[in-house]
């Protein structure tokens, strides 16, 4: 049977936004995008005081409200550069991408298809990911001191080994700095680590100082990685270019949603730098990564968690197998079936709210994390 171009009809071309809401799930948040046509879309707000975001979050909407959800590219753009004293902040851009998400999401169930299909097709039949039986991330325990004492540094190597020893030879063992080991302490520790020690060393700094990021590129043998907290192409941009990471972690939540994660990878891909997306996000935002991470060439690893929020409220289409993989999402947009009923009621559980971080040294003093 032969292709007519005529007999092809847009199923897009009527659709309208209608209505939008937002629902604090403690540290996380829900978005929810509703058509004329009956389609939903939904995404995540990650790692933000999310009675705030939610409430900025509907504020940005009242942009979208009326338009065609499937012009994603120019909705990414109108949310971004709306204002030119919030573009880039990490509120603004945490509640973008929760928004782009849903945009995608709605996408793909209007053509029923997989969002991955829309990125250009899979690049893989499965996605690596951790934790697992065979890959493993660890970290300090608590942030450390500018330098530290043998027993100190001890402490951090032997959580390597132990580590190692869990996963053998042939699993996969990083360390998570979390930006909590200050410089002169992270280089007494990771200079005892042979190169293949880890899979990587994920944020051996804090980010904004490029020539602290050199010294420290200088000075370690371990591969390093960051990018979490590195937002949109133009703050990744700038660590690409000086050379100082081995590994590109882009959260898919914090970055700019799946519009930006796939413009950062083609970036990484120009630095031959593969992809370990970093993901703390529930079962929804995790999808969102996990169709970027399928449709991109240059990866390694995906960072992926069961227990963020209960299991009822996003309903996920994939599995692990035994050796660590994840299936690729199964159905149409996301491919997440999100329970509303008990996305409101944790909403309002007041036991489920955000709350403040306070980490600090042994003294009392403020510690970065």
């Amino acid at each position: 049977m032969s292709f007519n171009p005529n007999q092809v009809k847009d199923s897009a071309s009527h659709i309208r936004i209608t209505d939008f809401q937002a629902y604090p799930m403690g540290q996380k948040a829900y978005v929810k995008i509703v058509t004329n046509m009956g389609v939903e879309g939904w995404g995540e707000i990650n790692n933000m005081e999310t009675k705030i975001a939610c409430q900025l979050s509907v504020s940005l909407s009242e942009m979208i409200i009326g338009e065609n959800p499937t012009r994603i590219e120019h909705h990414w753009q109108r949310l971004f550069r709306a204002h030119r004293n919030l573009r880039g902040g990490g509120l603004m851009v945490h509640c973008i991408s929760a928004i782009d998400m849903a945009l995608w999401d709605i996408a793909g169930k209007l053509w029923k298809v997989p969002v991955y299909r829309l990125l250009g097709g899979p690049c893989r039949k499965k996605v690596w990911c951790y934790p697992s039986p065979k890959a493993i991330k660890i970290g300090p325990g608590s942030p450390k001191p500018f330098a530290g004492t043998p027993m100190e540094i001890t402490d951090l190597v032997n959580r390597v080994r132990k580590a190692r020893e869990q996963v053998g030879p042939g699993g996969a063992v990083m360390f998570d700095a979390h930006s909590c080991l200050p410089p002169p302490i992270l280089q007494q520790f990771a200079g005892q680590l042979q190169s293949d020690d880890l899979l990587f060393l994920e944020e051996p700094w804090l980010p904004g100082n490029i020539e602290m990021m050199r010294k420290i590129r200088q000075s370690v043998s371990v591969p390093l990685a960051t990018g979490e907290r590195d937002r949109t192409i133009w703050e990744v941009r700038q660590i690409l270019e000086a050379q100082v990471v081995d590994v590109l972690q882009p959260d898919c939540g914090h970055g700019g949603g799946i519009s930006q994660m796939k413009k950062i990878s083609t970036l990484a891909e120009a630095h031959h730098v593969p992809l370990a997306p970093h993901c703390t996000m529930s079962n929804l935002g995790l999808a969102a990564s996990l169709h970027v991470s399928a449709s991109v060439p240059f990866f390694l690893i995906h960072e992926g968690y069961d227990n963020v929020l209960p299991t009822n409220i996003a309903n996920r289409s994939w599995q692990m197998d035994v050796d660590g993989y994840f299936s690729l999402p199964e159905g149409v947009g996301l491919g997440i079936e999100v329970n509303e009923s008990a996305v409101i009621e944790f909403s309002q559980n007041p036991s489920k709210q955000f709350t403040w971080p306070d980490n600090r040294l042994a003294d009392g003093s403020i510690a970065d994390y």
